[in-house]
């Protein structure tokens, strides 16, 4: 499940924890949080466009992946970055020999190659901004990709040979290509499920 807020912990309590102790605490506990640099925030549930768009997302990239040296996940494989965040990506691609911690265990990775985020009200500039700047920090990261729930509309972040991320916008009945992967994600298909408008969507 993908939050669509996020409540702090460690902050009202008036202390930070260590690394060891959140993925102890993470491994006893049924609802996921994330971590960032000695803060920890849980995550709540996700609404249904959220959820459709994940799914059919994540099944696009799975068909195309069948049968290649790549593995994609949503929602419950924690990530972590050399600069201090573990989060739960919405999905993760993973491509060739899989770098990972385990801890109380349960699995870290360690080099995703792709991590599509679906953007929400409350956690969108998070994911611009913060989250992003921690993602950077990953050598194996090649494109970070947002789509948002509201509006047609995905956007990828790649990076290129001197370290920078170029900036591609796709909307309406366009197609991402994901050229670290070699997939595309056909805004048709992302959508297929979800009427932009409903309420409660």
């Amino acid at each position: 499940m993908r939050r669509e807020g996020i409540s702090i912990i460690a902050a009202a309590r008036h202390y930070t924890w260590t690394v060891d102790y959140y993925l102890a605490y993470e491994s006893a506990h049924q609802i996921k949080h994330e971590y960032l640099m000695g803060y920890v925030y849980a995550m709540a549930g996700a609404n249904k466009a959220h959820i459709r768009i994940t799914g059919s997302a994540f099944a696009s990239l799975y068909n195309q992946l069948t049968g290649r040296d790549c593995n994609v996940d949503s929602g419950d494989m924690r990530v972590g970055t050399p600069s201090g965040l573990f989060s739960y990506p919405d999905i993760v691609v993973g491509c060739g020999t899989e770098e990972t911690r385990t801890d109380y265990g349960t699995v870290t990775l360690l080099n995703p190659t792709v991590i599509i985020e679906v953007l929400s009200p409350t956690t969108e500039t998070y994911d611009r901004t913060t989250k992003f700047e921690h993602y950077k920090s990953l050598p194996s990261l090649h494109e970070y990709v947002l789509i948002a729930q509201d509006v047609r509309r995905i956007e990828c972040y790649c990076r290129q040979p001197d370290d920078t991320w170029a900036h591609t916008v796709v909307v309406d009945t366009g197609a991402l290509a994901l050229t670290s992967i070699d997939c595309t994600l056909a805004l048709a298909d992302v959508y297929a499920r979800v009427t932009l408008d409903e309420p409660g969507s």
